[in-house]
Parts: structure tokens; sequence; C-alpha cells
């Protein structure tokens, strides 16, 4: 599966909107996604969700889509 994760940088900050981050991964479910996250960087996470259908179409079509691997 496909989720997108807002994120912020920096986990000793208090959460901003404006400075809220999206990545996108590939994994068998959000508790892997968090997994891999925590253990390769320092992101506060602040949301995880699936993308399908119409909105994994959207997300390729008009966002700045770029997979990242960890």
């Amino acid at each position: 599966m496909l989720f997108k994760v807002y994120y912020q940088e920096d986990r000793t900050r208090n959460p901003k909107r404006e400075k809220t981050r999206s990545l996108y991964i590939k994994a068998d479910s959000k508790v892997d996604v968090i997994e891999r996250i925590e253990k390769n960087t320092a992101y506060n996470i602040e949301y995880i969700t699936v993308l399908e259908g119409k909105y994994l179409t959207y997300e390729r079509e008009y966002a700045d889509f770029k997979l990242v691997e960890y």
C-alpha cells in the first residue's frame, strides 16, 4: 500500500501548520511506516493516510510525488 505521511522535521519544536511537510512511502501497514520513519529520521509524525483510488491518482498527477525508501 502507499501512504502519505504528514510530518514536522523537528521533534523538539511545537508543530506549526506552515512547516508541515509530506512524504510518500510504500509499506504493509501504518505501523510499518511509523517504525521505518522513527528508525531513519528525527521527524515528528502528525498524520498518516492510505493513498488509493482517486486520491492516489490526484497525488501522482498534481503533487510532488516521489516515493521514499528506508
